[in-house]
């Protein structure tokens, strides 16, 4: 080949001291591959890269590895259990795992089998020699942190029964919560607080917040909050599971900072819910290549030990190729098909694998084929797992091939439907029992629901087990539910310069709320317990003064010198920094949330975290965490800035937000609140304070709305703290007027919420002046508690008992109807019509956002002052009040005709 020919390099660039040595290098190669064969070539070629990494030269990594174990049998490390004891425990979870799902499809409330089965082997492992408990001593009070994969939950439940954490009631009630003492679907902590700390079924969010998990736990220590250096998170996951791109969007973030604290381990079966994971492809090589180029550490544990013997005989490397070549459909059909089929399809593909299959016995092909993964067989796992610990300075993947359904009979493994099957009959039961060697007789088989299996309380493996754990700390899973002691409160000066309002100064409650926040932050006992949470942000919501006074968190600190060094809020990052400022990703902000509101449980560490966000883009671009927030019983502040339809103003249609509070409404942990002024968030998040983190220790986490238009903020009048609290309370009493006929004029109740309240007042003077209407004007603080306060009343009046909502209460007697606004679509403030018992109508911001000024696109949807007033005319005319000429004279005065 020519040099015109051939096919320019990057390498081009640089200066080749000496060609001729260059071109002996290239022909020594050309020799090889001439006479040895091309996979001699490459295997010289990776030897030479593989030599060159371990010396230092820093070369990059092929992203992908040969199709075989990264740990070769020769180095495997010495198995430090007893292998035999340890597959009859085993035997026994799988067992009651089979038996607790076969035994609830009676009822109809199912669960799944196959993946358990195919994964025992890396849970049984872990829990027997890697998972700290609580009580670990290089752990204390944290442990490890285990996120279970949700479908393998039926296995963790039987280990605990053979532990004596559950009891077989308990087991018969898997999925059947209602009555009370049941066992959650999934890993549920808010079901089963005592058990599990992290939910994980719905999938993607795992992997996703168990990097952030390892993330803040360096965080607790670079803060010096807790040395949390002993504790490492473990993250079990599906291989169909990766291709939710939340399980792969913080990879780089694990890599950067060098998150040695993290493994996953993904149980490769090769089938998600309906067939093959990569049917045409290989989803292991695939993995590999992804999570190399993101910097990750790979280990592969693909062959049992039957494979050792068929390795060895690949002088060739034919057979290593052929492994690479077949598709991940292929070979699960090898395993549910007999050695004459494999013969031909699979050793049949060339003369050195026929040659290989001449010295193999049919028994010893199904063997590998069948059934020989990595893994399945717990040497394997044991070595998988010691080589990640080993690995400092990255995380590590751990790409553990499995047979799906394995151990459940030829009905289910490597089954395309295997994940919608339920139950085993009988004799597959029995099938299952002789394959384990479990002393289970016939007569236990009969008829009636199988029987679970106990070898007994004072049984070597019970005692076994039990050793097991203590030597690790206690039992895992497990989370932690003593409460940990009440954060002292803050004192009253931060919020009191909320509550003497604004003078004459315009403030935006955004401002406000951030001012508030850096107050706090110096609380001598509390302020550094404060964890500012912002998805790049930040100086859109006004948080640049906290950079250089809190720092942002780095684990590298700051090695730079910043480009605005020489201005009073420079960029600063730090070890010890106490923001977290995640780039643009609001689902990682989620999640370092998540880690934050849950520490108290996690690390007996109770946290204030707080995350801003455009509120557009926080329930609806990530609502799904926030029901994993609830499950796990986080604690916090959710802040929703630049709040509304229209107070955001030229950002459009994808900006504005008129709709979050009805998605945090559907949400039972969210406390939502919508306040108007300065003082109304002091009084919010005092009182969250005192219930998330006072003696009640409630779990419940705040969302507040807060805008960006700047307004003079009035002084707090005196007795409204109830009524904040509430959701509504009168903040200004209209002057009563009188007609020129001497009655008296026509009145109405105006309710609003947030910015919107300053609509209600333009409108109110509107009415007083030009028409001789008298409005109150009312605060509605949280449509959403108003709600929820009288569904409550609701329930308790079907039980017996007189109670009247809230809102009822305070609007008890206030003459008129009731019209309320808010920059929300009238769904959110509509929530509480069925309580009112004035008549009701409101006005909001319904549609798609658009851009324009404030005034404008409040007039677009009709909530502006004068289309306020006018609406109040309306509403008053249809109840004979005014005339209904006032309202046709009121709107052309105003534009609106």
């Amino acid at each position: 080949m020519t040099d015109a020919e051939r096919t320019p390099s990057e390498l081009d660039q640089l200066v080749d001291r000496d060609p001729e040595e260059t071109a002996e290098w290239a022909a020594s190669l050309d020799a090889v591959a001439r006479e040895a064969g091309p996979h001699r070539a490459a295997y010289l070629m990776r030897r030479t890269l593989e030599h060159a990494g371990r010396t230092g030269l820093g070369l990059p990594a092929l992203p992908e590895t040969d199709y075989v174990n990264t740990v070769p049998t020769a180095a495997e490390p010495a198995f430090p259990g007893d292998e035999d004891m340890e597959r009859r425990i085993a035997a026994w979870n799988r067992w009651n795992a089979a038996a607790m799902v076969t035994r609830g499809s009676r009822f109809g409330v199912g669960g799944h089998i196959a993946t358990f089965a195919s994964a025992a082997w890396l849970y049984e492992t872990g829990f027997n020699h890697f998972f700290r408990g609580k009580s670990s001593p290089e752990a204390p009070g944290s442990g490890d942190q285990l996120y279970i994969q949700g479908h393998a939950s039926p296995g963790i439940y039987a280990r605990a029964f053979l532990d004596g954490r559950l009891t077989e009631a308990q087991l018969d009630n898997f999925r059947r919560e209602a009555g009370g003492g049941g066992l959650p679907s999934y890993p549920h902590p808010r079901r089963l607080p005592w058990l599990w700390e992290f939910p994980t079924v719905s999938m993607g969010l795992g992997p996703l917040s168990a990097i952030y998990q390892a993330r803040f736990n360096r965080y607790l220590t670079g803060r010096g909050i807790k040395d949390t250096s002993g504790s490492h998170v473990w993250a079990f996951l599906g291989d169909g599971e990766m291709d939710e791109p939340e399980s792969t969007a913080a990879l780089a973030l694990a890599a950067r900072e060098g998150l040695d604290n993290l493994t996953f381990v993904v149980n490769c079966n090769l089938q998600r819910l309906d067939g093959p994971v990569r049917a045409n492809f290989k989803i292991v090589q695939e993995l590999e290549a992804q999570f190399r180029a993101a910097g990750w550490h790979v280990v592969k544990s693909l062959w049992g030990s039957a494979w050792d013997d068929l390795l060895a005989l690949d002088t060739t490397g034919a057979l290593v190729r052929r492994l690479r070549e077949v598709p991940d459909a292929q070979f699960q059909t090898y395993a549910t098909r007999d050695a004459a089929y494999i013969r031909e399809h699979f050793f049949g593909a060339g003369p050195a694998l026929a040659e290989m299959a001449r010295v193999l016995t049919d028994d010893k092909i199904i063997e590998c084929f069948h059934t020989s993964r990595g893994g399945h067989e717990p040497r394997k796992v044991y070595a998988a797992y010691r080589a990640a610990l080993a690995h400092k300075g990255a995380p590590t993947v751990i790409l553990a091939q499995t047979v799906k359904g394995h151990t459940l009979g030829r009905g289910f493994e490597s089954k395309n439907a295997n994940h919608q099957m339920k139950k085993l009959t009988a004799d597959e039961f029995r099938d299952m029992r002789d394959l384990l060697g479990l002393p289970i007789p016939d007569s236990a088989l009969g008829e009636g629901p199988v029987p679970y299996g106990h070898p007994g309380p004072d049984s070597p493996e019970v005692r076994y087990l039990a050793e097991r754990r203590a030597a690790l700390g206690g039992p895992a899973p497990a989370r932690r539910t003593h409460p940990v002691p009440a954060l002292p409160e803050p004192g009253e000066r931060a919020f009191q310069s909320l509550k003497k309002g604004s003078g004459k100064q315009e403030t935006a409650t955004t401002m406000a709320f951030v001012r508030l926040v850096k107050d706090l932050m110096r609380d001598p006992e509390t302020g550094r317990r404060w964890v500012p949470i912002v998805p790049d942000e930040a100086r859109t919501f006004g948080m640049e003064s906290l950079f250089p006074s809190a720092g942002i968190y780095s684990p590298r600190g700051q090695t730079y010198e910043p480009v605005d060094r020489d201005q009073l809020m420079y960029y600063k990052e730090a070890a010890d920094g106490q923001i977290l400022n995640e780039g643009i990703t609001e689902a990682g902000a989620m999640a370092d949330f998540i880690a934050a509101a849950t520490s108290y449980a996690t690390h007996g560490e109770p946290m204030i975290p707080f995350y801003i966000f455009y509120s557009m883009f926080g329930w609806q671009r990530t609502g799904d965490q926030f029901w994993q927030l609830a499950d796990q019983l986080g604690r916090g502040f959710v802040v929703g800035a630049t709040a509304g339809r229209t107070t955001l103003t030229g950002e459009g249609l994808q900006h504005a937000d008129g709709h979050s509070h009805l998605i945090a409404a559907t949400n039972p942990a969210s406390l939502n609140y919508d306040p108007a002024f300065a003082y109304e968030i002091a009084v919010i998040v005092r009182d969250g304070l005192r219930r998330m983190y006072g003696p009640e220790q409630e779990n419940v986490f705040y969302y507040l709305t807060v805008y960006n238009e700047p307004k003079v903020q009035p002084p707090m009048p005196e007795g409204v703290e109830e009524g904040i609290l509430k959701g509504l309370y009168r903040f200004r009493e209209g002057t009563p007027a009188t007609s020129p006929s001497g009655d008296e004029a026509p009145r109405i109740q105006l309710l609003a919420s947030g910015t919107a309240i300053h609509w209600a007042l333009d409108a109110q003077r509107l009415l007083a002046d030009d028409w001789g209407v008298t409005a109150d004007v009312w605060s509605a603080t949280s449509w959403s508690e108003l709600r929820r306060d009288a569904l409550s009343c609701d329930a308790a009046q079907l039980n017996g008992e007189d109670r009247v909502p809230y809102v009822t209460r305070a609007l008890c007697g206030a003459p008129g109807p009731v019209l309320a606004v808010s920059d929300w679509m009238r769904a959110v403030p509509d929530q509480i019509a069925p309580w009112v018992e004035q008549d009701w109508s409101s006005l909001g911001t319904d549609g798609f956002g658009l851009s324009d000024t404030r005034e404008a696109a409040r007039r677009h949807f009709g909530v502006d002052a004068e289309s306020v007033a006018v609406a109040a005319l309306d509403r008053l005319a249809r109840r004979g009040e005014v005339k209904r000429e006032t309202v046709r004279e009121a709107a052309g005065r105003y534009g609106l005709a």
